[in-house]
């Protein structure tokens, strides 16, 4: 048993992309080979499959999640969106309280934070197109 990640770019017109992952942990990581000139000054939706495998072949679907590449003007990551996107993350943690602040008071910041971070940094497939993902994640191309 194993477990596959699987990283698809989806283009405007809905078409499904494979990248493989050693360039996509190069390209989050920024590195200075990894680029995509096509996509310079762009944003561009992706979907992260997570699979279980046996010998090889998937047995179950994980976990997925649906968020942007934001690309600067030499097709890389956009350092100050990557930035913007880490902030959020962390303001998105809900805090722990020993002291409970009076019942009027409600720390709800992380509520907020989430919110704004899932307006910018995820996105929601239509069924139609989820389907399409899943059909090429699990192996059988379009």
């Amino acid at each position: 048993m194993g477990i596959s990640l699987r990283v698809f770019l989806i283009h405007d017109d809905n078409s499904i992309h494979r990248l493989p992952l050693t360039r996509f942990e190069r390209l989050i990581d920024r590195d200075p080979k990894e680029r995509f000139p096509q996509y310079a000054g762009k944003s561009i939706r992706y979907a992260l499959v997570a699979l279980e495998l046996v010998d090889r072949k998937p047995i179950e679907f994980l976990h997925i999640e649906y968020s942007y590449f934001y690309f600067d003007a030499n097709g890389q990551i956009n350092a100050m969106e990557q930035e913007k996107e880490r902030v959020l993350g962390v303001q998105m943690i809900r805090p722990l309280e020993p002291d409970q602040p009076p019942e009027k008071i409600v720390n709800a910041q992380y509520r907020f934070a989430r919110k704004r971070f899932s307006d910018r940094y995820i996105w929601t497939p239509n069924p139609e197109l989820e389907a399409a993902i899943l059909k090429v994640a699990w192996g059988k191309y379009l």
